[in-house]
């Protein structure tokens, strides 16, 4: 340990004082004589998030800090998922170069990762909000997905490597948390945490919690989810962890990362870009040229991740027991995972606590009750018939049938 970091022993909260104090001791980043700016950006429950610039050099740098507690509710949490993101992003930037911040310092004692500055990228979700379109999407995140999710499999890493990996970022807390919000409370509000718009009470309780065989299906990603230690997934890859522009991509916020199953990370792509999908039927349907590329993207990342993970995986496996035949199935499983995490995703930020504003932002009940509802229904459909949804225009037909036969 640095004579700098020794200064930093004991964990305490950083604010917009003392953040510059950090940065100075720890990195040799900023001029020495510099007149720093700060601001804190954080808007989640688990983290302080601050940018700090310099305006006459254009330099700046983000600290993020884990603290002890949920913000909400003070409820205590370990701080240990700070160390698994810095560590995360240094691996994922070696298999994909240049789609994660960069990493510059991580201290322990303060759980406190200082990385890039990513400022030049908007966050996917308020982008596609605000009606952006991005070209470059399917083919960006599709390559960020195939490039990290199958390169930290034991198809194409060592295996000793990999289960040394399994271990380091066995993820407790955190995956007990998707666990539960995930893949349990929306089918079994044992917690009574489920927050559901007034008028969908009565669906909710037919169509998730009085659905045996739904639950039955559930059970089966819930376990998958738990056991299958497949690839070194993101863990909460949403359109909020996702930042963009016309250059490219970065991904953020790994905190959740732990071996877990890729379609996991595909389905929560797909299914939060349907909230994009909703939120622009109800509120700007004369906006086409947007619904229409947000449909053909969805269809795109499905397709474009199964035509590269095929492509990978027969170009760069040699072990001779994984012949072409068990990588089409091996590529199959994964497409019939993504079909159905994508349904869970969609129907915990719809049923469960934590909400996404694309469908916060429909301010008509009636309407917003409509589209909760073939939201829900597309979804139930994602869980049971994963296994026959083979194209990525197949979910959006699927989509489109739920939603215009909606009746209330």
């Amino acid at each position: 340990m640095s004579e700098a970091e020794r200064v930093y022993t004991d964990h305490f909260l950083l604010d917009e004082n003392t953040v510059i104090d950090f940065v100075r001791e720890n990195l040799d980043y900023f001029h020495q004589e510099a007149s720093l700016h700060v601001k804190e950006i954080g808007d989640g429950n688990i983290n302080y998030v601050f940018r700090i610039w310099d305006d006459k050099t254009g330099q700046s740098l983000v600290v993020k800090q884990a603290d002890k507690r949920l913000k909400s509710s003070g409820r205590p949490l370990g701080v240990y998922r700070n160390k698994i993101e810095a560590e995360i992003l240094k691996l994922q930037n070696a298999f994909a170069p240049g789609k994660v911040p960069h990493i510059y310092h991580y201290s322990e004692p303060m759980c406190a990762l200082t990385m890039e500055d990513i400022s030049d990228f908007k966050n996917l979700r308020i982008a596609l909000l605000e009606g952006n379109i991005y070209e470059n999407l399917s083919q960006e995140i599709t390559d960020f997905m195939v490039q990290v999710l199958l390169s930290t499999t034991d198809l194409l890493m060592n295996r000793h490597l990999k289960k040394d990996l399994v271990k380091k970022f066995t993820n407790v807390e955190l995956c007990d948390i998707s666990e539960d919000l995930v893949f349990t409370e929306p089918y079994f509000n044992y917690k009574n945490r489920n927050i559901i718009t007034k008028g969908n009470e009565a669906f909710v309780n037919s169509v998730l919690y009085a659905d045996e065989p739904l639950k039955k299906e559930v059970g089966v990603l819930r376990n998958t989810f738990m056991n299958a230690s497949q690839a070194l997934i993101h863990g909460d890859l949403h359109s909020g962890s996702i930042f963009i522009n016309e250059t490219g991509i970065k991904i953020i916020d790994p905190e959740f990362a732990f071996y877990g199953p890729i379609g996991y990370d595909v389905g929560n792509v797909i299914g939060n870009l349907f909230f994009s999908l909703a939120n622009k039927i109800v509120m700007a349907p004369d906006h086409i040229e947007f619904i229409s590329w947000i449909k053909q993207t969805i269809a795109a990342i499905f397709d474009q991740f199964k035509e590269k993970a095929l492509h990978k995986l027969k170009t760069e496996v040699t072990f001779p027991l994984y012949n072409a035949s068990f990588i089409e199935d091996y590529v199959a499983n994964i497409m019939s995972d993504t079909v159905g995490m994508a349904g869970t995703e969609m129907i915990r930020r719809i049923v469960g606590d934590t909400k996404v504003k694309d469908l916060d932002l429909i301010t008509d009940i009636k309407e917003k009750i409509k589209m909760e509802r073939g939201l829900i229904f597309s979804a139930t459909s994602f869980i049971k018939n994963r296994d026959k949804y083979k194209r990525g225009i197949d979910l959006i037909n699927e989509f489109d049938r739920y939603r215009k036969g909606v009746n209330l």
